[in-house]
Order: C-alpha cells, then structure tokens, then sequence
C-alpha cells in the first residue's frame, strides 16, 4: 500500500511541477507559492464541511485576488487515490486528470468560480 501511495505522490508531483512550469510568467510565481498537498480523500472533517468523498481537490483559503487574514492559508488539496481511482488505474489518464485537477483548483485560487472553469474547459 505504501509504494502505491509513494508512487501516485511522484506521479502527482511531477505533474504539479510540469504544469506550474508550462504557466504564463506572471502566474508562475503566485502559483509556485501555493502549497499544493496530497491526501488519499477527503478526512471526516471535510466531509463533514460537505465536502463530498469523491472529490478530486480542493482550494482552501483566500483568493490571491482577495488577501486577507483567513484562518487557513491557501493551499490545494489533490486526492490522489479519488484521482486514480477516477482513472480507472491507467497511469496517463491519472497524470491527465492531474494536471486538470490541479489547473482547476489554482483557477479558484485565481478568483474564477465553476462557470468559468467549464468555459475554460476545467471541468
């Protein structure tokens, strides 16, 4: 169980890094700063916030539009065995949904709610 969860943290992180990477230079940096952490799926805390347990990820804390003092700071959540489980197991589609995954809560980050996601094809 451990390799597993070892080997889904590097996938995820390799494609964290090559996506903040392939970003436009004025976004990098703020992204960059952003802690993005991985978790199996959501904790009971979550859940019991109405976070539901098949939840890809999640934004928490303040827009980088909107700063402010906040009880949490801003970080994403990736839940990598919901991700790899929405893959089917297939390693590519996993690094794919990612990749989405990660692109979709940094645009929360931005300021963009789910409308603008979709447009974007973040969904």
């Amino acid at each position: 169980m451990e390799k597993h969860w070892n080997r889904l943290q590097a996938l995820a992180l390799a494609e964290v890094e090559a996506t903040l990477a392939e970003l436009p230079p004025p976004l990098r940096e703020p992204a960059g700063n952003l802690p993005v952490t991985f978790e199996p799926k959501p904790n009971a805390g979550l859940q019991a916030d109405g976070i539901a347990a098949d939840t890809l990820g999640l934004f928490t804390g303040a827009e980088f539009a909107d700063p402010g003092i906040e009880p949490l700071p801003p970080q994403i959540i990736l839940f990598l065995d919901n991700l790899w489980d929405f893959a089917e197991g297939d390693e590519a589609t996993f690094c794919d949904e990612v990749h989405t995954t990660f692109l979709h809560e940094l645009g929360h980050f931005l300021g963009l709610d789910e409308g603008d996601l979709t447009e974007r094809g973040l969904d």
